[in-house]
């Protein structure tokens, strides 16, 4: 009575058609000859159709099993393809792993975060962008992004966002300015002073702003950026005092004076993972990283 084939059944079939010989089937199999044999003679009894003859010793198909034979080879080249697919995901996860993060994470926190992440997943292929805060808000709400670290707020009730790290802004200056010996900087010693700023709609430039208006305190002169790493530079050229986040402060210790700034102005690196998705193991993994990263800063 004709029935559905079995999976073995349709290997040994396999094997028998690509080696010519039971016995070779059987070693292709990892079996013996016998078991190849009675598998055949299942294969061809459920199928109802001739499928193989004896001929000088060796299995010759009709061409019906040749038929058979080019179905049965799309079905397993569909499983390769399964097998090939899951493979890339043990190795790598679901493609790449989409980053999104504002530009001073991205060259202070994500490259030493990035070292370590490579380490565990050697294959692992990498998407940084960085953007502003309302482009990484709508790409992490749209599926855009595995992961988005922003230090500026990422405003939607949709975002369940996680506050990685809380520091405070810093003053920057060139090791030789007159400020450079304080112990830390209160508002009101920017009295005067060449400020270097980021734009009116940064988180820190908001809160330095209302301090200095709160002390009656009024710069020399301003040089506006929306970069902090450009403040960074040209405090490092002399040309006066910045405020800016202590991740991109420390990128150029080396350079710089970094001072704490009274009162605080404060900053966080926020966290968020888009709302249709469950993290994988990839980001979770990521995440922790960021986490260990950002108790560097204290």
């Amino acid at each position: 009575m004709v029935r559905p084939l079995q999976t073995r059944e349709i290997e040994a079939f396999q094997a028998v058609i690509q080696t010519g010989t039971t016995t070779a089937a059987a070693q292709l199999m990892h079996t013996t000859q016998p078991s190849i044999s009675r598998l055949l003679a299942q294969l061809q009894a459920a199928a109802g159709v001739k499928l193989f003859e004896m001929h000088k010793g060796r299995l010759r198909p009709t061409r019906e099993a040749m038929e058979l034979y080019a179905t049965v080879q799309q079905h397993f080249v569909g499983r390769e393809r399964i097998e090939r697919e899951l493979a890339v995901l043990r190795q790598s996860g679901a493609g790449s792993l989409r980053i999104g993060c504002t530009p001073a994470l991205a060259l202070s926190v994500i490259p030493p975060v990035m070292g370590r992440y490579l380490q565990r997943y050697p294959g692992a292929h990498l998407s940084i962008q960085t953007l502003g805060a309302n482009e990484l808000r709508d790409g992490v709400l749209h599926g855009k992004f595995d992961l988005v670290l922003s230090t500026m707020v990422l405003a939607s009730e949709a975002l369940d966002a996680t506050v990685l790290h809380r520091g405070q802004g810093v003053c920057v200056m060139h090791p030789d300015h007159p400020l450079a010996s304080r112990a830390q900087l209160h508002v009101r010693d920017l009295q005067d002073q060449l400020l270097l700023t980021l734009n009116a709609s940064d988180s820190i430039f908001m809160q330095l702003q209302q301090k200095m208006l709160a002390f009656g305190v009024t710069p020399g002169a301003t040089i506006e950026t929306n970069y902090s790493s450009t403040i960074c530079r040209l405090a490092a050229q002399g040309l006066g005092v910045g405020v800016v986040n202590p991740y991109m402060a420390a990128v150029f210790d080396q350079d710089l004076k970094i001072l704490p700034l009274q009162p605080e102005c404060s900053v966080e690196a926020v966290l968020a993972l888009p709302p249709q998705y469950a993290p994988s193991e990839r980001v979770d993994t990521l995440t922790e990283l960021l986490r260990a990263q950002f108790l560097t800063y204290g």
